[in-house]
């Protein structure tokens, strides 16, 4: 079993080789030539703002210094949210939002299995916890328009890293909305109310489960905290949210 296990690992070694020859790794950010496929520059891996402990428990709010295990952000204690906790790879500032962008908007697919894989990390206790990853949807109109979701692009890297269930089904966003940017946090927060909804053949898949609800970005969290809301209201035993980049403001 060690040998077949071996020989794999060399295989994919030898073949990532070539694909670096015939195709040159780029920054995932900013284009420029790196050493290999899937990293960033040494710029723009200096100018990402990564969250690292330590952090407020609930929300993932960095902390400027330890104030001790399951500390609350003055944030989170209140207006507490209903899903239990947040975790984040990093701030939603210039390179991150290259990267959320890229993928986003110029249909750079390739971003979303790198991306998913630094969220598997990154947020390495709530996976762990999560019976299944669901995407925050698209309305079908927009999806139409789109082609695809960056979040669900996201969660699916994320649970094959992780080794999780991809549960792309269990919401759907049941009325379309605006474009959340621009708008005030009482506004966002009308502009989602309602929107989520799991359909009645799939209350029993989540009835009881743990949930990790994935999205590209958090900022006010309106969004997420609608949909957690529907997916606890059919069944779900607890939802985790995992994004690759929040917005952080004066955390303390």
């Amino acid at each position: 079993m060690r040998s077949r296990y071996t020989v794999g690992r060399r295989l994919k070694a030898i073949a990532t080789g070539i694909a670096d020859i015939a195709l040159p790794a780029h920054c995932l950010a900013c284009q420029r030539f790196v050493a290999r496929q899937g990293g960033l520059c040494p710029t723009c891996w200096g100018e990402l703002r990564l969250i690292d402990r330590p952090y407020c428990a609930r929300l993932g709010l960095p902390f400027a210094y330890d104030l001790g295990p399951g500390a609350l952000s003055a944030e989170a204690i209140a207006d507490p949210p209903p899903f239990d906790r947040l975790r984040a790879v990093a701030h939603f500032d210039t390179v991150a939002r290259a990267l959320v962008h890229g993928l986003k908007y110029r249909d750079r697919m390739e971003l979303a299995r790198w991306m998913g894989a630094w969220m598997a990390r990154a947020g390495s206790d709530v996976v762990a916890d999560a019976d299944m990853v669901v995407p925050v949807p698209l309305h079908r109109w927009r999806l139409w328009r789109r082609r695809f979701n960056q979040s669900g692009a996201l969660a699916q890297a994320l649970g094959n890293a992780a080794g999780k269930r991809f549960a792309p089904g269990v919401l759907r966003r049941v009325r379309p909305t605006a474009q959340q940017v621009g708008l005030s946090a009482t506004e966002r927060n009308r502009n989602v109310r309602g929107a989520f909804q799991v359909p009645r053949d799939m209350q029993a898949v989540i009835d009881g489960r743990r949930l990790l609800l994935v999205d590209d970005v958090y900022t006010t969290g309106a969004t997420t905290r609608a949909a957690t809301r529907a997916l606890l209201r059919s069944g779900a035993a607890a939802v985790d949210v995992m994004v690759f980049a929040r917005v952080v403001g004066d955390a303390g």
